[in-house]
């Protein structure tokens, strides 16, 4: 798996060099950390689904994820500060280019009438996040362990400046974008 990390020394960096005409090395936007997180709307009334959403994170990343608490009261949605309301894990390093190469190559070519994700989701700022509806399109999840269909978002920080810049990052890692 550490091809990711070989393709980005060896390919990734002399296109980015040539296209966008930097001049120093350091200049060249990388990929900084990956955050992959869940968020659980049923923890009041199922407290195992906790549990076993950081089993499934734990699984699919091969890092143990963190509780989130929700942030502040909302009446509305039954929801005190506080409260556990999901769990997240952030990757770095050889973890974040063996989870990107699982996910580019292994996991979303599963993904049932897959045409590529939305290169749309940049926020700007050189970042991008996209959502899964399943954790079932990747390989460690056995389809018969799972007590519910979960989904998890995605965001992939980079030091880009430009969601240009950016987004030729990812294709050239190998993001399968559709547009």
């Amino acid at each position: 798996m550490e091809k990711l990390r070989e393709q980005y020394e060896k390919e990734v960096i002399p296109a980015l060099m040539k296209k966008f005409e930097y001049k120093s090395v350091m200049q060249v936007p990388k990929l900084d950390k990956i955050v992959i997180n869940i968020g659980l709307g049923d923890v009041k009334e199922n407290p195992k689904s906790l549990e076993n959403a950081m089993n499934d994170l734990m699984l699919i990343t091969g890092q143990k994820p963190v509780v989130t608490k929700a942030k502040k009261s909302i009446a509305a949605f039954k929801l005190r500060e506080g409260v556990n309301v999901g769990c997240k894990v952030t990757l770095r390093a050889d973890k974040m280019y063996d989870f990107a190469y699982k996910l580019f190559n292994v996991a979303l070519p599963r993904v049932r009438d897959f045409r590529g994700v939305s290169g749309n989701s940049f926020d700007g700022r050189g970042n991008y996040s996209m959502g899964i509806k399943e954790q079932l399109i990747f390989p460690e999840i056995e389809y018969d362990k799972i007590d519910k269909l979960r989904g998890m978002d995605i965001i992939f920080v980079t030091t880009a400046e430009t969601d240009e810049e950016a987004k030729e990052l990812l294709t050239l890692l190998g993001m399968p974008f559709n547009n």
